[in-house]
């Protein structure tokens, strides 16, 4: 316990502590308090703490968010999310976390080097992911995917997500901001149908607020980095 509170900032552990309160009690609430959802959702933002930290453990517990969100989305029929999370975001979650552990800031520190995006490699992934939007919203509108549009834009944000988490850039996060007020308005529209995706859109909710923690917390670790690399001790 001690070990954990030294690693982790007093405003880091109470943000995990009120997120997972906020995601166990309204999954109890509003009868969406299935084990499974409640584990998926403590793992995910977890891992996005530990991710705000450079720790290349937080992409290993991606992996199994991923498992267990795939799942929810398949029994909602959000074939879009399934697709993405399992066919993309997993994948590219593997190479991530061998990207952080090649690229350690110093040898032996759990803490990853942050990387700059040269112009050029920020043109191609704009290219790239209009590409994969594109695709992704004709096999999707094959699938009959709820709510397509959505849907895509969910695919949109997490492609550029996980590309900037395997180039180790500090936006990496802010995108994920993106992608989760994206899924909030997708789950938002599934609790319509059924009141008990409401808890899910609380799972999101806390998420985005993690992950724009994340994007400054990335921001100061690369300037701190640069001072370091300047003026080493």
């Amino acid at each position: 316990m001690s070990k954990i509170t030294s690693y982790f900032s007093k405003l880091e552990i109470g943000l995990w502590l009120f997120a997972v309160a906020m995601i166990t009690g309204s999954a109890l609430l509003f009868g969406g308090g299935s084990l499974l959802t409640i584990i998926a959702s403590v793992i995910g933002v977890t891992s996005i703490i530990i991710n705000a930290k450079g720790n290349p453990l937080g992409q290993l517990l991606m992996l199994f968010f991923i498992v267990f969100y795939g799942y929810i989305s398949w029994r909602f029929s959000y074939y879009g999310e399934m697709m993405t999370y399992m066919g993309m975001t997993g994948p590219m979650a593997v190479f991530s976390l061998i990207s952080w552990l090649r690229n350690p800031f110093r040898e032996g520190k759990a803490e990853v080097r942050v990387n700059t995006l040269k112009p050029q490699e920020i043109f191609f992934l704009c290219f790239l992911t209009a590409a994969v939007t594109v695709l992704f919203f004709f096999i999707l509108r094959y699938f009959n995917t709820a709510n397509l549009i959505p849907s895509t834009l969910s695919v949109t944000t997490s492609f550029a997500a996980v590309y900037l988490t395997f180039r180790r850039s500090a936006y990496f996060s802010l995108v994920y901001a993106m992608n989760d007020t994206v899924l909030m308005i997708l789950w938002g529209l599934a609790s319509f149908t059924d009141s008990s995706y409401i808890s899910v859109v609380i799972c999101f909710l806390m998420f985005l607020i993690t992950d724009i923690y994340g994007f400054i917390s990335w921001k100061k670790m690369k300037r701190r980095q640069a001072q370091q690399e300047l003026y080493p001790s």
